[in-house]
């Protein structure tokens, strides 16, 4: 039997600091049934903390990331050289949002939604290491024109078709996910992403590494050809 996933629950007021609202507005959106851009409706609570509710973390920011919000769509960030690296704190604020974590946010939990960082800087020592992530500030920008939720424009740049990978090779080759949505039959990185967010791939919640040597793809989380293929023999049977 699969043990169920148990999500990180957030309340409105949580929600709220992260999406630039109020918690009277995240109510609103849930007692008003409000549909995003893909046509779901705001997701229901899954548990209460006294009278306060409180939602799965991971459905509320996928709802989210298909909804288009004014307030981010009437930002306009500061003109900086396209050039200049930022932080994960400095793109969050330079991409509109209150919640300067937002963008790891982002990162940890929809793995393919958000650009992977220009530059991976090791830091540290050996007994403390830790990465500083940095992105371009051309690559916010271009992120920003195309951003999930905002719908299509016509120029808006397609997901880049995944690549073609046999179930044949070496069981134990790390993957990472381009290779692993293609496996599994996912139509795209972002679809792989979300439903591993949701925790519809259990198997897949655990990692056999992390890329290393690889420019830009350096600590992108890896799995084996095994686990890959066993999470799609289970997914065929349902």
């Amino acid at each position: 039997m699969t043990s169920r996933r148990e999500p990180r629950l957030a309340d409105a007021a949580e929600i709220a600091a992260e999406q630039g609202l109020t918690p009277a507005r995240i109510s609103q959106l849930y007692t008003e049934h409000t549909e995003n851009t893909a046509g779901k409706k705001f997701p229901e609570p899954v548990d209460k903390r006294g009278r306060a509710r409180l939602w799965d973390h991971a459905e509320v920011t996928e709802w989210f990331s298909h909804r288009s919000s004014p307030r981010l769509t009437e930002h306009r960030p500061p003109s900086i050289d396209p050039q200049t690296l930022l932080n994960a704190s400095d793109a969050s604020r330079y991409l509109g949002y209150k919640n300067t974590n937002q963008v790891n946010t982002f990162v940890r939990d929809h793995p393919g939604y958000f650009p992977e960082p220009d530059v991976v800087e090791e830091k540290g020592t050996a007994e403390n290491p830790y990465r500083r992530q940095l992105w371009k500030v051309a690559t916010l920008q271009e992120w920003m024109a195309s951003r999930p939720g905002r719908g299509r424009r016509a120029g808006a740049k397609q997901a880049p078709p995944l690549p073609k990978v046999s179930a044949d090779g070496d069981p134990d080759e790390l993957l990472g996910a381009s290779q692993a949505a293609a496996l599994l039959g996912y139509k795209s990185v972002g679809s792989f992403s979300s439903a591993l967010s949701q925790g519809n791939l259990p198997l897949m919640k655990t990692t056999d590494g992390v890329a290393e040597n690889a420019g830009r793809q350096n600590g992108r989380r890896r799995w084996t050809r095994r686990r890959i293929l066993e999470q799609a023999a289970k997914r065929s049977k349902r």
